[in-house]
């Protein structure tokens, strides 16, 4: 599939990799991992990319991670409530439950958004 191949934008960020060379992964664990969900490599093994170039630099992804589990928690609820006719309260529950198990993987997805926005991809890094 062309959107997702090893050089595109997708790839990088829905595989949680080094957004210059997209050769490493971001943090040492993997995604669905509770173990150290927020500990974040400081660089990249393979290119040496600055995963954290100033401080407070993941603050934009804060946003990116807000506005994506605002509209998605609107969704799910409207979706189980009016269309399934659940329960408020039923919908909310299973809400809660979703957003517990993939508050990690939406945490680490928007910074990856993050740093996407912010470098290109170099591939005379990702050959070096």
């Amino acid at each position: 599939m062309g959107l997702f191949k090893e050089s595109s934008k997708a790839y990088a960020i829905f595989n949680i990799k080094c957004p210059r060379c997209h050769k490493e992964d971001m943090f040492d664990t993997p995604t669905f991992s509770f173990q150290q969900p927020f500990e974040m490599r400081e660089r990249c093994p393979h290119c040496n990319l600055d995963f954290f170039p100033q401080p407070g630099y993941y603050y934009g992804a804060m946003f990116i991670s807000y506005i994506f589990t605002g509209f998605f928690c609107l969704g799910f609820i409207m979706f189980f409530h009016w269309v399934l006719d659940w329960s408020m309260g039923a919908s909310f529950g299973l809400l809660i439950s979703i957003c517990a198990i993939f508050f990690v993987f939406v945490f680490r997805l928007a910074r990856s958004i993050w740093i996407n926005i912010n470098y290109s991809y170099d591939p005379s890094k990702a050959k070096a």
